[in-house]
């Protein structure tokens, strides 16, 4: 099975209702504290690593990994020795608010 290309992942992403579809990509060891997001997000990680902890649940992900979050939620990030690169696709709620 071939890897999907951003083209595919944004096609599929707008079609499940999101209405904005990016590439982030983070430099090596960056750490963000405990944040959140007035829109809904759905991603597939495309190079490197990060650790992603929602609550007590702490994800580690790499490439092809994805990962969801609601808006709102709490969650914090840490990137690895190499960054990261992901694809993401957000969905935003009319009067949502980060948490």
């Amino acid at each position: 099975m071939t890897e999907p290309t951003f083209a595919q992942f944004e096609t599929t992403a707008r079609a499940q209702g999101f209405d904005e579809v990016i590439e982030r990509q983070w430099a090596p060891d960056t750490w963000l504290d405990t944040h959140s997001h007035a829109f809904d997000v759905s991603a597939r990680v495309v190079d490197g690593e990060f650790w992603l902890t929602v609550g007590d649940q702490v994800r580690h992900l790499q490439i092809g990994d994805r990962f969801e979050l609601d808006a709102g939620v709490p969650h914090a990030e840490r990137y690895g020795p190499q960054g990261a690169r992901y694809w993401v696709a957000r969905r935003h709620r009319p009067g949502a608010q980060p948490g």
